[in-house]
């Protein structure tokens, strides 16, 4: 009869007639009065939200303290209720670290277990059988997991309250038990709680060695490397770009997972990195197609429409995403994105607040929030609410990066400084960053830093095979410290490399003719100072500057050396002022919309993150706006 109403019962789960199995379950714990009856009915009153009766169940008999499933099941109930003290006190506050197991090391989590639990496991079946030593071992790996389980519970409840350092550690935890507890592993990816390196050392300290497969040794050593590689898909594409690409092209060749949601969501999420975007767009969209509500995949793919510019396409699904799904935080990131797209301002920050209050931990909500604020130029505000996103996501560099950019807008160049360090510390190799590090350089004339770092970010994106569009500003940034650096020949190349693009910006005309005039090319300054008026008309530097080249063309004093600037030489003999040549550069300067990336501990992607992440991403939401060529603008 035990054995009828047990297949019954799990019959009933299945097809998910829970009423069906709660009335099986109650007679067949009636019945038998065994601490797993007990434990199942609990668990199908947790399927169907009646936590309060799975806590009645479960308090029963002392099961919380004597049997980890109960325990684990009940500290779950207390958080789907809100009570996270009460889940803390069913867990413990102290993690069980001597269960876990280092890598390379033998397969020793059986001998860690507590065999009081056996001890005091409570059997009231009929016959009075002993567990076989199988059985046994497997009742040992389940301890196992449900103390992993516990332990990301935790984790859980620190992050409730805003404690990330030991929610980071109970996380870690989980992992380093049980290998395969994954919801543990992606709440660190997808908060960024660890920096692109720490995720890669932490990756190495796992023992996938402990994953087994039905007692067959070699079938056991692929599953751990086949859980490693796709744990490996989730981490920071800042740090190991190559061991990413090797990872992703293992699962699609040998596993055929080419077309798997999370594996083309980290691909689209590296080309987003790497501003390839409409490559990133092309792999989202092929997801999207397929499941047009992944909401794992959506941020990535918002931010990307965002960089695009497709606004259209923004409308149309955030409209259907508001409609479809009006409890989802990633409905109202659509929203604001589509808002931040158009310019209203005031509407983007109002959804971006909905979403960030949905889900406190949603990092593109967090950082399109504080991107409404840098767009208006509110930078104590901004600075406020990137401070509150460092502070959820400290393991990506981005809202550091956004720190930094802040103060520089407020010529704050020492703090610039130190926010841009923290997050070159978190992260080498994004090409932002390395421009905005030439640009406080380039503030502190500091020529020879800011023109090393401006080619390394276009080196990196060469490399990454960026959008050419999406680095023309680091360029022109080239440009300038090259002229201010007096190294006039190169300057005047960066500056036409960057009108070879098809740029119609009259600042870039303007530069080019001051280069061309300290070159002593008068006649060609003049062309090309023709041009920057024919963009803007009214440009008052192109047309001073005008003045001064047709004056030094007319007295036919055409040719002035590299060491002797325009600048000090006008038709009148008086020289001009300090404050008026950094006047000049600002003027010269113009609007050019920067490419800002961001991944999001929260991306979707990282990431959150990425999102980040990202993510932002990691780690994904883009940093929106336009930068002032050399100036930049959060």
């Amino acid at each position: 009869m035990e054995k009828y109403l047990r297949e019954w019962r799990q019959d009933a789960v299945n097809k998910h007639q829970y009423d069906t199995a709660i009335f099986v379950a109650d007679k067949l714990l009636a019945l038998t009065g065994d601490d797993q009856d007990t434990y199942w009915l609990a668990q199908v009153h947790f399927s169907t939200g009646n936590y309060n009766r799975a806590q009645t169940f479960l308090g029963r008999g002392n099961l919380i303290e004597r049997n980890p499933q109960c325990r684990y099941l009940a500290a779950h109930c207390s958080i789907k209720l809100g009570n996270t003290d009460d889940a803390l006190s069913i867990l413990g506050e102290k993690n069980p670290t001597h269960l876990i197991s280092a890598p390379g090391s033998a397969r020793q989590k059986l001998r860690h277990v507590d065999v009081n639990l056996r001890r005091h496991h409570k059997t009231a079946s009929r016959s009075e059988r002993q567990p076989t030593s199988e059985e046994r071992d497997k009742e040992d790996v389940n301890h196992l997991k449900y103390e992993a389980g516990m332990c990301y519970l935790r984790g859980l409840c620190y992050a409730t309250q805003n404690s990330f350092d030991r929610a980071k550690e109970c996380y870690k935890t989980a992992v380093q038990i049980d290998v395969q507890c994954f919801e543990a592993f992606d709440a660190l990816m997808t908060n960024s709680l660890m920096s692109p390196a720490e995720e890669w050392k932490f990756l190495e300290s796992l023992n996938f060695d402990t994953i087994t497969v039905a007692s067959n040794s070699s079938l056991s050593q692929e599953a751990a490397q086949f859980t490693k590689t796709l744990y490996t898909t989730r981490l920071s594409k800042y740090a190991k770009p190559d061991e990413f690409a090797n990872a992703a092209e293992t699962l699609s060749t040998h596993y055929n997972l080419g077309d798997n949601p999370d594996i083309v969501l980290a691909n689209a999420d590296l080309k987003f990195t790497q501003c390839r975007f409409q490559d990133a767009l092309a792999l989202t969209s092929s997801v999207l197609a397929k499941d047009k509500y992944n909401f794992s995949v959506l941020p990535v793919h918002l931010a990307t429409l965002h960089e695009l510019g497709q606004k259209n396409a923004l409308f149309l699904l955030a409209h259907d995403l508001v409609e479809k799904h009006p409890l989802e935080p990633c409905s109202f990131l659509a929203i604001g994105i589509y808002y931040l797209s158009i310019g209203r301002i005031a509407e983007a920050r109002r959804y971006f607040s909905k979403a960030s209050m949905m889900d406190p931990h949603f990092g593109p909500a967090w950082i399109g929030f504080a991107h409404t604020f840098a767009a208006e130029g509110e930078h104590d505000q901004a600075i406020s609410a990137y401070s509150t996103a460092a502070r959820l996501f400290q393991g990506t560099h981005l809202p550091q990066l956004f720190l930094g950019m802040q103060n520089l807008q407020l010529n704050n160049l020492s703090l610039a400084h130190e926010y841009l360090n923290t997050a070159y510390e978190l992260c080498e190799n994004d090409p932002l960053l390395l421009n905005e590090m030439g640009v406080v350089y380039y503030h502190e004339d500091q020529l020879h830093d800011a023109i090393n770092m401006f080619r390394r970010a276009l080196v990196i994106s060469e490399t990454n095979e960026a959008d050419p569009d999406a680095w023309l500003p680091t360029r022109t940034n080239l440009g300038h410290a090259l002229r201010r650096n007096n190294q006039l020949d190169e300057a005047l190349a960066t500056f036409e490399s960057v009108l070879r693009h098809g740029t119609k910006d009259a600042g870039i005309f303007t530069a080019k003719g001051l280069v061309l005039l300290e070159l002593g090319r008068s006649w060609e300054a003049v062309i090309a100072l023709h041009e920057a008026l024919a963009v803007t008309p009214q440009d008052p530097t192109a047309t001073d500057l005008l003045n001064r080249a047709l004056d030094i063309n007319e007295s036919e004093a055409a040719f002035l050396g590299p060491e002797k600037s325009v600048l000090d030489n006008d038709a009148g003999g008086a020289s001009v002022s300090d404050e008026e040549v950094e006047e000049l550069d600002r003027r010269i300067g113009g609007r050019l919309r920067e490419i800002q990336q961001n991944r999001v501990a929260g991306r979707g992607g990282r990431r959150g993150r990425r999102h980040a992440g990202a993510g932002l991403g990691e780690e994904d939401l883009s940093a929106f706006g336009e930068s002032m060529v050399v100036d930049s603008d959060g």
